[in-house]
């Protein structure tokens, strides 16, 4: 019999919003969002929240359940806010995982409600992946509220849970409903946080654009320093890069390159070395000056250019070297940082792709690294870390 063909094409959109006291009365932001969906009135809605960021913010709570009172027109409370801890380790949890999936069940919560997660972008990971699977697919509204995931992870289509000790095992491809970037939330931060997300806008900036690249050299000092309006720029620009990115030739990465990840298959790897202690942007970091390093020994790369990056990374605080990079496996020579290579290939499928650089604002992809050139890479780094005493 002949084959049956089937081909359709769905179009996704979702858009990234910029405000500043998103639950305060007089922002109408989170209502108007929701009234993009010509749907019935009111939209049931339930928030997950980031506990650390309802302590940091202790209002917050009090705050939704006016506004949604206040817009009752517009949106219905389903049921009190839900707390879950923040950080890596949330994706771990596979009780907390049934907890969400509970809550969808407890509070019928459909298909036409709306899921809104509030915190970093491992909460958001976890609560989008919940929202997901639960019912084939849940409205999620993503509200991040640190650096990294403002300018980075909320914006795009991707939800994770980490499973067999390797990180976002688990995952779907489900664009938000919307994103709403408040800067408010970035006040709280710790320095750690703050710094933490930067690296994300330096690995686009590298790959990318020299332009950004020069502006982030331009504001090092002020972003160091915790200034909100050049923190705002970053932010902006650098989830302008990664939509733009996403909305290309292919948004759930069905190839496999994954040119956005410069940096990152070092980053993961060192992560999971760490048990998660490295903050993600942390990690990012190391992976960037390691990557950068690598293409410099490689003669992709001037030296000139290595030694700017490497510099930028330090001024903003970055640490380029844990003792994690020189870790060996159990009964092995063989760094257990490399076998993270093999790992990253196996989580995109296909050959090995990984981002290296030509020059700062060109990456090129490439299908093969050489073991001891990242094996002096990794010296370097480590004696950048510890200087040599003089001779």
């Amino acid at each position: 019999m002949k084959a049956i063909e089937q081909s359709f094409s769905v179009q996704f959109r979702y858009g990234v919003y910029f405000t500043q006291g998103l639950f305060e009365p007089e922002n109408n932001l989170f209502a108007e969002v929701l009234q993009q969906d010509k749907g019935t009135a009111p939209r049931k809605v339930f928030f997950v929240i980031d506990s650390g960021v309802a302590a940091a913010h202790p209002d917050l709570i009090e705050d939704i359940k006016l506004y949604t009172s206040r817009h009752n027109e517009v949106m219905k409370l389903l049921a009190e806010p839900m707390l879950i801890t923040g950080g890596e380790e949330v994706k771990n949890s596979t009780d907390l995982l049934q907890k969400l999936l509970e809550a969808v069940n407890d509070f019928k919560i459909d298909r036409h409600s709306y899921f809104v997660a509030v915190g970093g972008g491992a909460v958001l990971d976890m609560a989008g992946f919940a929202a997901a699977i639960a019912h084939r697919g849940i409205r999620h509204i993503r509200i991040p509220t640190t650096v990294l995931s403002q300018d980075d992870s909320a914006v795009g289509v991707k939800n994770s849970f980490n499973f067999f000790d390797k990180k976002n095992f688990l995952g779907t491809f489900a664009p938000p409903f919307a994103v709403i970037n408040d800067s408010d939330f970035l006040l709280t931060l710790q320095d750690r946080d703050w710094r933490s997300g930067i690296s994300e806008a330096i690995k686009v900036a590298l790959i990318k654009d020299a332009a950004f690249y020069q502006e982030i050299k331009k504001d090092a000092a002020r972003l160091a320093q915790r200034d909100l309006p050049a923190m705002q720029r970053l932010i902006h620009r650098c989830a302008e890069m990664h939509v733009e990115h996403i909305g290309g030739a292919d948004p759930f990465e069905t190839g496999s390159s994954r040119p956005l990840d410069f940096g990152h298959w070092a980053a993961h790897k060192l992560e999971q070395l760490t048990n998660y202690e490295l903050r993600h942007g942390e990690a990012v970091a190391i992976g960037i000056a390691l990557d950068t390093t690598y293409s410099m020994l490689k003669g992709m790369l001037t030296k000139e250019e290595h030694e700017d990056v490497l510099a930028l990374l330090q001024e903003l605080g970055f640490e380029l070297y844990v003792p994690q990079l020189s870790q060996s496996e159990p009964g092995s020579e063989q760094l257990s940082v490399w076998k993270g290579l093999q790992e990253f290939r196996e989580h995109l499928g296909g050959k090995l792709t990984i981002m290296l650089l030509n020059k700062i604002g060109e990456g090129v992809e490439v299908h093969h690294m050489e073991e001891p050139l990242f094996l002096q890479a990794v010296e370097l780094l480590k004696r950048r870390h510890q200087p040599q005493p003089a001779a």
